[in-house]
Protein backbone atom coordinates (compact mmCIF):
# COMPACT_ATOMS: atom_id res chain seq x y z
CA UNK A 1 0.00 0.00 0.00
CA UNK A 2 1.60 3.56 -1.45
CA UNK A 3 1.65 6.31 -3.40
CA UNK A 4 2.35 6.17 -6.92
CA UNK A 5 5.87 7.13 -7.70
CA UNK A 6 5.28 9.65 -10.36
CA UNK A 7 3.49 11.74 -7.55
CA UNK A 8 5.82 11.73 -4.87
CA UNK A 9 8.21 13.14 -7.32
CA UNK A 10 6.31 15.38 -8.84
CA UNK A 11 5.75 17.11 -5.42
CA UNK A 12 9.47 17.48 -4.74
CA UNK A 13 10.48 19.55 -2.31
CA UNK A 14 6.99 20.93 -1.31
CA UNK A 15 5.77 21.13 1.93
CA UNK A 16 2.16 21.61 1.50
CA UNK A 17 0.47 19.69 -1.33
CA UNK A 18 -2.18 21.69 -2.55
CA UNK A 19 -2.70 25.46 -3.72
CA UNK A 20 -2.05 27.01 -0.38
CA UNK A 21 0.95 28.76 0.51
CA UNK A 22 2.51 28.75 4.07
CA UNK A 23 0.51 32.47 4.91
CA UNK A 24 -2.88 30.83 3.88
CA UNK A 25 -2.52 27.98 6.44
CA UNK A 26 -1.41 29.85 9.05
CA UNK A 27 -4.64 32.48 8.54
CA UNK A 28 -6.54 29.06 8.60
CA UNK A 29 -4.78 28.42 11.77
CA UNK A 30 -5.89 31.72 13.30
CA UNK A 31 -9.29 32.12 11.94
CA UNK A 32 -10.13 29.08 13.35
CA UNK A 33 -9.69 29.73 16.81
CA UNK A 34 -7.07 26.89 17.64
CA UNK A 35 -6.90 26.31 21.29
CA UNK A 36 -3.67 25.18 22.96
CA UNK A 37 -3.95 20.97 23.35
CA UNK A 38 -6.83 20.93 21.04
CA UNK A 39 -6.71 17.43 19.14
CA UNK A 40 -6.68 17.04 15.62
CA UNK A 41 -7.16 14.34 13.19
CA UNK A 42 -5.74 14.77 9.36
CA UNK A 43 -6.29 12.47 6.67
CA UNK A 44 -4.31 12.44 3.94
CA UNK A 45 -1.75 14.64 5.77
CA UNK A 46 1.08 14.61 3.04
CA UNK A 47 4.26 16.00 4.55
CA UNK A 48 2.71 17.04 7.77
CA UNK A 49 2.78 20.63 7.14
CA UNK A 50 -0.81 21.68 8.70
CA UNK A 51 -0.06 19.39 11.90
CA UNK A 52 3.42 20.12 12.71
CA UNK A 53 3.21 24.18 12.06
CA UNK A 54 -0.25 24.40 14.09
CA UNK A 55 1.91 22.25 16.96
CA UNK A 56 4.55 24.61 17.18
CA UNK A 57 2.02 27.94 16.45
CA UNK A 58 -0.78 26.72 18.46
CA UNK A 59 0.33 23.55 20.93
CA UNK A 60 -2.45 21.78 19.39
CA UNK A 61 -1.77 17.49 19.52
CA UNK A 62 -2.59 15.37 16.41
CA UNK A 63 -2.36 12.59 14.58
CA UNK A 64 -1.89 12.56 10.91
CA UNK A 65 -2.38 9.77 8.05
CA UNK A 66 -1.33 9.19 4.59
CA UNK A 67 -0.98 6.01 2.38
CA UNK A 68 2.28 7.62 1.31
CA UNK A 69 5.48 6.30 3.23
CA UNK A 70 7.79 8.98 1.27
CA UNK A 71 5.28 11.42 2.63
CA UNK A 72 4.70 10.36 5.64
CA UNK A 73 8.55 10.16 6.56
CA UNK A 74 8.51 13.62 5.60
CA UNK A 75 6.16 14.58 7.76
CA UNK A 76 8.12 12.77 10.83
CA UNK A 77 11.37 14.54 9.48
CA UNK A 78 9.38 17.87 9.56
CA UNK A 79 8.16 17.43 13.01
CA UNK A 80 11.24 16.73 14.44
CA UNK A 81 12.71 19.92 12.14
CA UNK A 82 10.17 21.81 14.37
CA UNK A 83 10.26 20.32 17.46
CA UNK A 84 6.88 18.82 17.63
CA UNK A 85 7.62 15.56 17.24
CA UNK A 86 6.15 15.18 21.04
CA UNK A 87 3.24 16.36 20.15
CA UNK A 88 2.38 15.17 16.65
CA UNK A 89 2.52 11.52 15.09
CA UNK A 90 2.09 10.17 11.27
CA UNK A 91 0.44 7.28 10.69
CA UNK A 92 1.34 5.35 7.34
CA UNK A 93 -2.27 3.69 6.19
CA UNK A 94 -5.20 4.24 4.21
CA UNK A 95 -7.02 7.23 5.34
CA UNK A 96 -10.43 6.26 3.66
CA UNK A 97 -10.49 2.97 6.05
CA UNK A 98 -9.02 4.72 9.18
CA UNK A 99 -10.61 4.88 12.56
CA UNK A 100 -9.11 6.81 15.00
CA UNK A 101 -9.56 5.49 19.09
CA UNK A 102 -10.97 8.59 20.50
CA UNK A 103 -12.74 11.61 19.42
CA UNK A 104 -11.20 14.68 18.41
CA UNK A 105 -11.48 18.64 18.32
CA UNK A 106 -11.19 19.02 14.83
CA UNK A 107 -11.07 16.51 11.94
CA UNK A 108 -9.55 17.75 8.74
CA UNK A 109 -9.40 15.87 4.78
CA UNK A 110 -7.84 19.11 3.22
CA UNK A 111 -8.02 18.60 -0.45
CA UNK A 112 -8.80 14.60 -1.01
CA UNK A 113 -12.51 14.64 -0.78
CA UNK A 114 -12.06 11.10 -3.02
CA UNK A 115 -11.57 9.19 0.35
CA UNK A 116 -15.15 9.97 1.00
CA UNK A 117 -16.43 9.81 -2.69
CA UNK A 118 -17.05 13.54 -2.59
CA UNK A 119 -17.05 16.36 -0.33
CA UNK A 120 -20.05 15.01 1.42
CA UNK A 121 -19.63 11.63 1.81
CA UNK A 122 -16.15 12.82 2.88
CA UNK A 123 -17.81 15.46 5.93
CA UNK A 124 -19.38 12.05 7.22
CA UNK A 125 -16.15 9.96 7.22
CA UNK A 126 -14.43 12.69 9.23
CA UNK A 127 -17.78 13.13 11.39
CA UNK A 128 -17.37 9.60 12.84
CA UNK A 129 -14.07 10.76 14.67
CA UNK A 130 -15.03 14.02 16.24
CA UNK A 131 -16.09 14.98 19.54
CA UNK A 132 -19.77 16.79 19.84
CA UNK A 133 -18.92 20.43 19.61
CA UNK A 134 -16.04 19.76 17.12
CA UNK A 135 -15.14 21.36 13.94
CA UNK A 136 -14.60 19.49 10.51
CA UNK A 137 -11.84 21.72 7.48
CA UNK A 138 -12.84 19.99 4.21
CA UNK A 139 -10.68 21.30 1.33
CA UNK A 140 -12.25 21.33 -2.16
CA UNK A 141 -11.93 22.24 -5.76
CA UNK A 142 -14.65 24.91 -7.19
CA UNK A 143 -15.41 26.31 -10.25
CA UNK A 144 -14.31 30.45 -9.75
CA UNK A 145 -15.93 30.78 -13.64
CA UNK A 146 -18.49 28.40 -15.60
CA UNK A 147 -16.46 26.18 -17.42
CA UNK A 148 -17.19 27.22 -21.25
CA UNK A 149 -16.99 23.19 -22.93
CA UNK A 150 -15.73 20.02 -22.55
CA UNK A 151 -12.18 21.41 -23.34
CA UNK A 152 -11.62 23.51 -19.91
CA UNK A 153 -13.53 20.38 -17.82
CA UNK A 154 -11.09 17.85 -18.60
CA UNK A 155 -7.93 20.82 -18.37
CA UNK A 156 -9.42 21.37 -14.81
CA UNK A 157 -9.03 17.57 -13.51
CA UNK A 158 -12.67 17.09 -13.58
CA UNK A 159 -14.43 14.03 -15.66
CA UNK A 160 -17.81 16.65 -15.94
CA UNK A 161 -18.89 20.33 -15.45
CA UNK A 162 -21.23 18.49 -12.58
CA UNK A 163 -17.89 17.04 -10.43
CA UNK A 164 -17.37 20.37 -8.98
CA UNK A 165 -19.44 22.83 -7.61
CA UNK A 166 -19.35 27.16 -8.13
CA UNK A 167 -18.50 28.06 -4.92
CA UNK A 168 -21.94 29.32 -3.69
CA UNK A 169 -23.20 25.78 -4.55
CA UNK A 170 -20.33 23.98 -2.67
CA UNK A 171 -21.17 25.86 0.50
CA UNK A 172 -25.14 25.28 -0.16
CA UNK A 173 -24.12 21.38 -0.31
CA UNK A 174 -22.29 21.70 2.82
CA UNK A 175 -25.21 23.74 4.47
CA UNK A 176 -27.99 20.90 2.72
CA UNK A 177 -25.91 18.31 4.73
CA UNK A 178 -26.62 19.56 8.09
CA UNK A 179 -23.77 21.71 8.51
CA UNK A 180 -22.47 25.54 9.45
CA UNK A 181 -20.33 27.15 7.26
CA UNK A 182 -17.87 28.93 10.15
CA UNK A 183 -15.07 30.25 8.44
CA UNK A 184 -13.11 29.25 4.69
CA UNK A 185 -9.48 30.72 3.45
CA UNK A 186 -9.53 30.27 -0.41
CA UNK A 187 -6.67 29.94 -2.82
CA UNK A 188 -5.62 32.81 -5.09
CA UNK A 189 -4.56 32.48 -8.51
CA UNK A 190 -1.10 33.50 -7.01
CA UNK A 191 -0.86 30.19 -5.00
CA UNK A 192 -1.95 28.28 -7.56
CA UNK A 193 1.04 29.10 -9.69
CA UNK A 194 3.34 28.90 -6.93
CA UNK A 195 1.97 25.10 -7.14
CA UNK A 196 1.60 24.30 -10.13
CA UNK A 197 4.90 26.12 -11.53
CA UNK A 198 6.95 24.29 -8.72
CA UNK A 199 5.92 20.97 -10.36
CA UNK A 200 7.41 22.27 -13.46
CA UNK A 201 10.94 23.05 -12.10
CA UNK A 202 10.97 19.81 -10.11
CA UNK A 203 9.96 17.83 -13.45
CA UNK A 204 12.87 19.63 -15.54
CA UNK A 205 15.59 18.65 -12.67
CA UNK A 206 14.28 15.04 -12.43
CA UNK A 207 14.13 14.74 -16.48
CA UNK A 208 17.67 16.40 -16.55
CA UNK A 209 19.06 13.70 -13.65
CA UNK A 210 16.81 10.68 -15.02
CA UNK A 211 16.74 10.59 -18.78
CA UNK A 212 16.35 6.96 -19.44
CA UNK A 213 13.79 6.44 -16.58
CA UNK A 214 10.69 4.84 -17.15
CA UNK A 215 8.90 8.12 -16.23
CA UNK A 216 10.75 10.32 -18.33
CA UNK A 217 8.24 10.30 -21.70
CA UNK A 218 5.28 10.61 -19.51
CA UNK A 219 6.95 13.62 -17.47
CA UNK A 220 8.50 15.15 -20.67
CA UNK A 221 5.10 15.06 -22.04
CA UNK A 222 3.79 16.69 -19.05
CA UNK A 223 6.35 19.68 -18.92
CA UNK A 224 5.01 20.38 -22.17
CA UNK A 225 1.15 20.23 -21.87
CA UNK A 226 0.94 21.39 -17.85
CA UNK A 227 2.36 25.20 -18.27
CA UNK A 228 0.21 26.54 -21.21
CA UNK A 229 -3.31 24.05 -19.85
CA UNK A 230 -2.61 25.87 -16.32
CA UNK A 231 -2.25 29.31 -17.36
CA UNK A 232 -5.29 28.75 -20.07
CA UNK A 233 -7.53 26.66 -17.73
CA UNK A 234 -6.89 26.01 -13.83
CA UNK A 235 -5.71 29.42 -13.32
CA UNK A 236 -8.72 31.52 -14.77
CA UNK A 237 -11.76 28.99 -14.14
CA UNK A 238 -10.52 26.81 -11.31
CA UNK A 239 -11.11 27.48 -7.99
CA UNK A 240 -10.17 25.75 -4.33
CA UNK A 241 -10.31 26.41 -0.30
CA UNK A 242 -10.42 25.50 2.81
CA UNK A 243 -13.90 25.70 4.75
CA UNK A 244 -14.96 25.33 8.61
CA UNK A 245 -17.38 23.80 9.60
CA UNK A 246 -19.62 23.00 12.69
CA UNK A 247 -22.86 20.31 12.78
CA UNK A 248 -26.32 22.41 13.08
Amino acid sequence: MDLDRSFVIREGDLRILNPFDADKLATLGRVIRLRHDDTLLDLCSGKGELLCTWARAHGVRGTGVDISTAFTAAARRRAEALGVADRVRFVHDDAAGYVHPVPVDVAACIGATWIGGGVTGTIDLLARALRPGGMLLVGEPYWRREPPDQETVAACHATVRDDFDDLPGLIGRMQGHGWDVVEMVLADQDSWDRYAAAHWLTLRRWLDAHPDDALAGSFRRELTEDPPRHVRYRREYLGWGVFALLRR
